[in-house]
């Protein structure tokens, strides 16, 4: 399993920066995560720390080294994260609870699953396209696009009223995809609002496609605040370039 990861995160015109992101990996498996803490609720960026810590420790604890169920890691992480920011708040009396978004990726035998509640999204990029990425849990979307299908226009004015994230005293509601095979040089990226909110879907894709990760997260984020201007908010993207050739390939063909 080879390829290669890149992260930036950094604060606009924002009092804190609440985003949180990661990954972690095994031999055979490895998770990707990305939360935003929501604002207007105390303490955004413990419910996102939380998050990832929640993720990145039950990853630990079940990738020995791959996981036996990548859709029920996936749930059983969303559901634990969700829980221990609910602890939280229980333990530190708060009259609100902190609330965040979460999107995660798990890759392992040459496939990804993902797995989101909120607006933070995966997006995939394959030969130069947007393959597919997630629908946010807002009610913008809400029933308007299928799965992977981009919004025509720009944002709306109230797209970040979202009906669900972790954290609220109601169940959270979350998906989690179907597996999908990746092909090399197939790029998987994570982000938080204040990235893909900002910049035009086109362009996003046109970065992630043209420049390896190390090269696209930081140009992306630059271009997401710049954009922004002095209200931008906090803008956080990791990406990861798959270089894993497709196994059925013969990469010798002087052997058979």
């Amino acid at each position: 399993m080879r390829f290669s990861v890149f992260q930036v995160s950094r604060q606009g015109g924002r009092k804190n920066n609440e985003d949180r992101m990661g990954y972690s990996y095994t031999r055979d498996s490895a998770v990707l995560m990305l939360a935003d803490g929501m604002g207007g609720h105390p303490e955004g960026e413990v419910a996102a720390r939380l998050a990832m810590e929640t993720v990145a420790s039950l990853f630990q604890h079940m990738a020995q080294p791959k996981l036996d169920d990548m859709a029920g890691f996936l749930e059983q992480a969303m559901m634990a994260a969700h829980h221990h920011i609910l602890q939280y708040a229980a333990e530190h009396a708060l009259a609100d609870t902190p609330r965040t978004t979460l999107v995660l990726a798990v890759i392992q035998s040459g496939q990804v699953r993902w797995a989101h509640c909120g607006d933070s999204r995966f997006y995939l990029i394959r030969q130069q396209q947007l393959l597919t990425r997630t629908q946010d849990h807002s009610f913008t979307e809400r029933g308007r696009h299928p799965e992977g299908i981009a919004s025509p226009g720009p944002a709306e004015p109230n797209r970040n009223v979202l009906f669900t994230c972790l954290g609220s005293p109601t169940r959270p509601v979350f998906s989690v995809t179907e597996p999908l095979v990746l092909q090399q040089g197939d790029t998987l990226m994570l982000c938080s609002d204040g990235l893909w909110a900002s910049l035009p879907e086109q362009d996003i894709v046109a970065e992630l496609s043209q420049k390896p990760a190390e090269k696209a997260v930081p140009d992306l984020v630059d271009k997401a605040l710049l954009q922004a201007g002095a209200r931008s908010d906090n803008v956080t993207c990791l990406a990861l370039n798959w270089l894993t050739p497709d196994p059925f390939i013969n990469t010798n063909p002087g052997q058979s």
